[in-house]
């Protein structure tokens, strides 16, 4: 039987689904937008016998009515094998206000359940987020804040592509001043070890730049940090595994996301390249 690959994505409204669609599309990728949750075995169903097929389908609260059925069929589907990805795109609640403001989209849940009258945008994202939260905790989360499209198409891209290892670290360096990602499992804060950017010749360079990576290398602070957050990780993944996560992202932060982060959100992703799957992405180097 012809194997099916099945990408689904799923988040908040006006986070970006529509780019993400285009990236899988682009990646070889039939896609199919607002499919309705009931639908979704039937349409996997279709597929199988065919040639390998790689499907995206994208499915958000316009099928309020039927999505509190999708978190147990996606475990249906789990179980029977398919090779299934699922991203849930997120984004802050004032970054969905300035993006249905600029565009002057009305949101999905702006009318009322059983047509009882209209409700304000900020209340609609709230519902938004508690009828969708049980699929966000089975889903690979990106917070798009802060993200061009161009980047968040270069970063689905780059998670569909490396999918046979059972679970995928991905570390990402931020700033504090700019917010912590709302898409981290787990946050490093990393502003107590010795600052690159004060020293005049580092401060105009990065954490990927080799006169910075060999200054803090040279920083037994640095050392000691890295040792741990890598310790904590080593003696928790395995655990991480039983419990059937696929992803999980791993969030250090400095002040500025230019130097201590950027290093060591590198530095990470050499040293877990094996046995697991690695990726790297600057929040602040990349937005």
């Amino acid at each position: 039987m012809a194997e099916v690959r099945l990408v689904l994505i799923t988040g908040m409204s006006g986070s970006g689904k529509s780019v993400a669609l285009a990236a899988l599309e682009d990646a070889g990728f039939y896609c199919v937008d607002n499919l309705p949750p009931e639908l979704l075995g039937p349409f996997v169903d279709l597929q199988q016998g065919q040639a390998p097929r790689k499907l995206a389908v994208a499915m958000d609260v316009r099928s309020a009515a039927s999505l509190p059925e999708l978190p147990q069929k996606l475990k249906q589907l789990a179980q029977s094998g398919l090779r299934m990805t699922t991203i849930f795109l997120d984004a802050t609640d004032d970054t969905l206000l300035r993006r249905f403001s600029e565009t002057r989209r009305t949101h999905p849940l702006s009318t009322r359940p059983n047509g009882a009258g209209e409700q304000g945008l900020m209340e609609a994202i709230r519902l938004e987020r508690e009828l969708l939260s049980e699929l966000r905790e089975q889903a690979l989360v990106i917070d798009t804040s802060l993200l061009r499209p161009a980047r968040l198409l270069n970063q689905v891209k780059e998670l569909i592509e490396h999918r046979s290892v059972s679970l995928t670290l991905v570390f990402e360096s931020f700033a504090f001043k700019r917010g912590i990602p709302m898409d981290a499992d787990y946050v490093f804060d990393v502003r107590m070890l010795p600052n690159p950017h004060y020293e005049r010749a580092l401060s105009p360079l990065t954490g990927r730049d080799a006169p910075v990576a060999a200054y803090l290398a040279a920083q037994p602070e640095v050392d000691r940090m890295a040792g741990h957050i890598s310790g904590f990780l080593n003696a928790w993944l395995p655990e991480l595994l039983k419990d059937h996560r696929s992803y999980v992202t791993v969030a250090i932060g400095c002040t500025g996301g230019q130097h201590r982060s950027v290093y060591l959100a590198e530095w990470l992703t050499r040293a877990f390249a094996e046995p697991w799957r690695a990726t790297c992405r600057h929040r602040e180097l990349t937005a």
